[in-house]
Parts: C-alpha cells; sequence; structure tokens
C-alpha cells in the first residue's frame, strides 16, 4: 500500500457518515505501521469495541469501510471468511458494513466472518504447524498473502457496488 496521513484515511471511507468519521480512532502505532509490508490494514476501533475499520488499493486508490462486529460469540471454533485461518469460536467474529451511497442510507449491508481481532493480515503470514514427515511447500505463504488481499479486496468491492 501507499503510505496514508490521518487525513487520506478519513477521506478514503465510502460507507461512514461525517458524524461516523468524527468519532473513529486511527490504530494506536498508525504512524509506525510499514505501508510496503501491508496488502491491506484493517483494525479494530481503540474508542468503540463494535467498530472495525478496513483500507484496501482498488483501482490505485485507497477505499475504506467502516465494520460493525456483531454482539453474538461463537462456542465451536470458526473460519475467517478473509484469511481462512481457522480459530477458537470467540476469535471469529460476523462483521458487517452499510453499503456505500444510497442502498447504505436504506440500511442495506452485507457481512461475513472475520478474524475478531482483524489481524488476517498478520495471521496469514503465520506458518502452519507441519506433521513429523510433512514439507512445506515453496510459495506457500504467498499463495496464503495473495488469496487474502483478493478475498478482502473482493468484499470491499461489493460495499463499494451501487445498489439501487
Amino acid at each position: 500500500m501507499r503510505a496514508l496521513t490521518e487525513s487520506d484515511v478519513r477521506a478514503s471511507f465510502i460507507n461512514a457518515t461525517d458524524d461516523e468519521l468524527g468519532m473513529i480512532e486511527m490504530p494506536h502505532d498508525f504512524i509506525l505501521v510499514d505501508w510496503d509490508f501491508h496488502d491491506f490494514l484493517a483494525w479494530r476501533d481503540p474508542a468503540s469495541s463494535k467498530r472495525g475499520c478496513v483500507l484496501v488499493e482498488i483501482g490505485g486508490s485507497t477505499v475504506g469501510i467502516v465494520l460493525r462486529a456483531s454482539d453474538a460469540g461463537r462456542a465451536r471454533s470458526g473460519m475467517c471468511n478473509i484469511c481462512h485461518s481457522m480459530q477458537p469460536g470467540n476469535q471469529v467474529a460476523l462483521f458487517s458494513a452499510r453499503r456505500a451511497g444510497p442502498a447504505g442510507l436504506r440500511g442495506d449491508s452485507i457481512g461475513t466472518y472475520m478474524c475478531a481481532d482483524l489481524s488476517c493480515h498478520e495471521n496469514v503470514r503465520l506458518a502452519h504447524p507441519l506433521a513429523p514427515n510433512e514439507i512445506r511447500a515453496e510459495g506457500q505463504v504467498d499463495v496464503r498473502l495473495d488469496g487474502t488481499r483478493r478475498r478482502m479486496e473482493r468484499f470491499v468491492a461489493r460495499i463499494q457496488e451501487e445498489k439501487d
């Protein structure tokens, strides 16, 4: 990703009202973000435990969406639909995002299960444990990175779609 300022980040959100934009807090380590390392940036809002934010580059510009976490917890393990990591039930949450434009103003939203702390970008970089006789295939992490980036881009693009 290209480096962004706080003003750039706030201007990129496509599904947030002016009031929401004023309430969103940047991650605590925002000034330390290694932008070259990130395919997308996602964080839970330090000011609101239910709010999350995602920034993705699509078509050369940065698109941001505001997410809302569900209240209900899960008792069983679940899989994140973005990074495809299996997690204990309390570490996967249903996040929904209001659509951009008129559809979002009517209350239309889209949801998916994600890592509860929105750490998909880091989780996909962790190597899976190997069985005693198993050999790690070269490029396996790269394939997982590409898939995670594509799935996040598709989710954000669905939020961005104009629906009447």
